[in-house]
């Protein structure tokens, strides 16, 4: 007797799975946070150096590092930059959405090192002295751009500024960025159309105040990035550009729109194959896929990930895993159906005897997925880390989630006289349709009669 309680069950479970699918995967699409070779961007890999003699480059040196790129990061506007320590002195900096490739080398690279010099290049302040987001963009009293700095100490102002007023005629205060020892002088830029430094006005009175202004040929946007930068802190290292790498825009979306236009030509053609050579453990190997890849995309959003293109052919590998999964047990199932025995009998012989398979290969794509990540650059970890959660879901979905639902209409016994939806071929059925072709073909009188009487004999067989 047909149990239908697990079949109205099955029912519920995919009109419950199908509506909170239809509902979210939407919202869940719009969330994703997607990489630079989808969205566009810049990447660059810089290799840290001391920044003065005797600085070590350790690990938390490098974080250091990466902590004050990514405040800098800021001030670019890139809400989601990817920021990676590299080996012991590398760094990666990839930043989707950026579209100004100089202004983006020009921000992260500069040490933003402020100094205040007099004009024999003797330093007098430096940014340790500028009060914590002291930086502000301003304008002068002609309505230029300029920028404001808040000291931490007046006094030190005055000292300095008095030091400066007994200097006449060379009383003047420079303001440098990034100054080099022994490359840059005051001497030598002074005489430039464009000088290194960034202003070098006269001091011609002492001030007992905690404010300065730099005034220069800025932009407001200059103005901006330049105060921003002082705000972000001083780099405590120099970085060499190693390499770089860029995508556009238009071409991004391209890349993102072929690939999932691909990546769905493929999962069709597996969807079909699935219902075509397996039938109906094919429609629940179909609606196990399906979940498989919703729920890939539900962890890899709640992870705050960045899908990428390698990550979206690992989200594809992982569907031929879980495809794989299904088909070792499909075919367990057959095997144990050929030899006779009962629908039941062979779903529990072919789920146990396929396990085991099933295992091994996806603990090996694991291990191989656990190297890649941990010796693996950027770009490969990112494969990795799909790779790694899309194998444990699809062997999660194809062992477990495969099974529970097939095991559904096992258990209430309407396959037990049905073989055929598992693509088990009826033998004698082919035998009759190799015959009723051979006879077509006939042109012998007696052939004829002994076809039409084997024919009758198999066709009241095969019904």
């Amino acid at each position: 007797m047909v149990k239908r309680s697990r079949i109205i069950a099955f029912l519920l479970i995919i009109v419950l799975v199908g509506s909170v699918m239809g509902g979210t995967t939407n919202n869940i699409l719009k969330h994703l946070k997607l990489g630079l070779d989808l969205q566009g961007g810049f990447e660059v890999l810089y290799e840290v150096q001391p920044a003065k003699k005797g600085q070590i480059i350790d690990k938390n040196t490098l974080v250091n590092a990466a902590d004050a790129l990514e405040r800098r990061v800021n001030v670019l506007g890139v809400s989601e930059p990817s920021i990676q320590v590299e080996g012991n002195n590398r760094i990666r900096v990839q930043l989707a959405g950026v579209t100004d490739q100089n202004q983006a080398r020009k921000i992260l690279s500069t040490q933003a090192n402020l100094t205040f010099r007099d004009a024999n290049d003797r330093l007098m302040m430096d940014g340790s002295d500028l009060a914590p987001n002291g930086a502000k963009q301003t304008f002068d009293e002609n309505g230029k751009p300029s920028v404001s700095l808040k000291l931490k100490s007046a006094t030190k102002f005055r000292n300095v500024t008095q030091q400066i007023v007994n200097m006449a005629p060379n009383n003047v205060l420079v303001i440098w960025l990034d100054f080099v020892k022994g490359k840059d002088s005051f001497k030598t830029e002074v005489t430039k159309a464009k000088p290194k430094y960034l202003s070098a006005p006269s001091v011609k009175q002492v001030f007992n105040q905690d404010t300065v202004s730099i005034v220069g040929n800025f932009t407001v946007k200059e103005a901006q990035d330049l105060s921003s930068l002082l705000n972000a802190g001083a780099l405590p290292v120099k970085l060499k550009e190693i390499s770089s790498n860029s995508v556009g825009a238009k071409l991004g979306q391209l890349a993102l729109h072929d690939t999932i236009f691909a990546g769905l030509i493929g999962v069709v053609i597996i969807y079909l194959f699935m219902l075509i050579y397996y039938r109906f453990p094919g429609l629940i190997a179909v609606v196990s896929l399906s979940i498989y890849v919703f729920l890939v995309l539900v962890i890899f959003d709640w992870m705050n990930g960045v899908l990428t293109l390698p990550g979206i052919a690992a989200l594809i590998l992982g569907v031929g895993m879980a495809v794989d999964a299904n088909i070792i047990t499909y075919e367990r199932i057959k095997e144990e159906l050929k030899v006779g025995k009962s629908v039941k009998s062979a779903f529990q012989a072919g789920e146990k005897n396929a396990f085991t398979a099933i295992l091994d290969s996806n603990l090996n794509t694991i291990l191989a997925g656990s190297v890649l990540f941990f010796y693996g650059t950027s770009e490969v970890k990112g494969f990795a880390t799909m790779l790694i959660l899309s194998v444990v879901l699809s062997f999660l979905t194809a062992v477990y989630g495969s099974r529970f639902l097939l095991g559904l209409w096992v258990h209430s016994k309407f396959l037990n006289k049905r073989p055929g939806w598992f693509g088990i071929k009826n033998q004698k059925f082919m035998t009759l349709i190799k015959i009723l072709i051979h006879w077509i073909f006939q042109r012998d009188l007696i052939s004829l009669i002994l076809s039409k009487i084997e024919i009758n004999f198999l066709f009241s067989q095969a019904l």
